[in-house]
């Protein structure tokens, strides 16, 4: 048996098929996440993330718990039909953890055999589909480990997201190398930042200082020529939130 993984749109460069190991993934992850439900928790955690999607009140330490727990169960073989497993997770989510195990698929054992640059086009998708910093940055790190692992293909398309009308590749393209530390591709850095300066949305400009923030652990001094370079141009949130964890040139905790 197979089963339609919804719409792919054209050039999506994978078969969009689920076979029935796989849709018994998905039904387990669901049911598995249906069993945990804490509706006071769901309400109050809709609320403050301003979700238009219900929640079913499930942590996301426990999210990840019986994501995994149900991929160990089904693993994933093939990389088409891991992108097609999660798509069928994310899509025909009715609560938002389930588009939580949905991402948390990519991390699983069997998924991190099968990375490779063809998942791009899906993170893009998760990415501009769940248009929302919890979705945005999750999948971000995903994006920041085929930078990693792909540096001469990711260069030129951060640099490209960074100039997208869409503000959450924006974002990613700004965050993805958050934790990279020695590894942070300072031009890279620089040139996703460069036009998103001007950026009045909160979300931009908190994902500046976060990358300029989380860099300062590995050279301070860079840092803080970056933002004095740059004074007139960063916002207030971004240049307080870059300096933050500075003192007397050095990085504090």
């Amino acid at each position: 048996m197979h089963i339609n993984a919804n719409s792919c749109v054209d050039g999506c460069g994978y078969d969009p098929v689920v076979s029935e190991a796989d849709a018994a993934l998905v039904a387990d992850v669901r049911a598995a996440l249906r069993a945990e439900a804490d509706r006071e928790r769901a309400v109050a955690t809709q609320r403050y993330m301003k979700s238009v999607m219900p929640y079913l009140g499930v942590r996301l330490p426990t999210v990840r718990q019986l994501t995994r727990a149900a991929e160990r169960a089904h693993p994933l073989t093939t990389r088409p039909a891991m992108i097609a497993t999660v798509r069928l997770l994310w899509q025909g989510a009715d609560f938002r953890e389930e588009r939580y195990a949905a991402t948390e698929l990519l991390n699983t054992a069997s998924a991190r055999r099968l990375r490779s640059m063809d998942l791009l086009p899906l993170y893009r998708e998760l990415i501009v589909d769940g248009a929302w910093w919890d979705h945005v940055d999750a999948v971000s790190q995903l994006v920041g480990e085929l930078l990693a692992a792909f540096p001469a293909e990711m260069n030129p398309v951060l640099r490209a997201w960074s100039r997208d009308s869409d503000m959450w590749l924006r974002r990613s393209a700004i965050i993805a190398q958050v934790g990279a530390k020695t590894d942070t591709d300072l031009d890279l850095l620089a040139d996703v930042i460069e036009p998103n300066l001007a950026d009045r949305e909160f979300f931009i400009r908190k994902a500046i200082g976060w990358a300029l923030r989380d860099y300062v652990w590995t050279d301070p001094d860079w840092v803080r020529a970056y933002v004095a370079a740059h004074e007139e141009q960063l916002s207030q949130l971004s240049r307080r939130e870059a300096v933050k964890n500075i003192r007397d040139g050095a990085a504090y905790r």
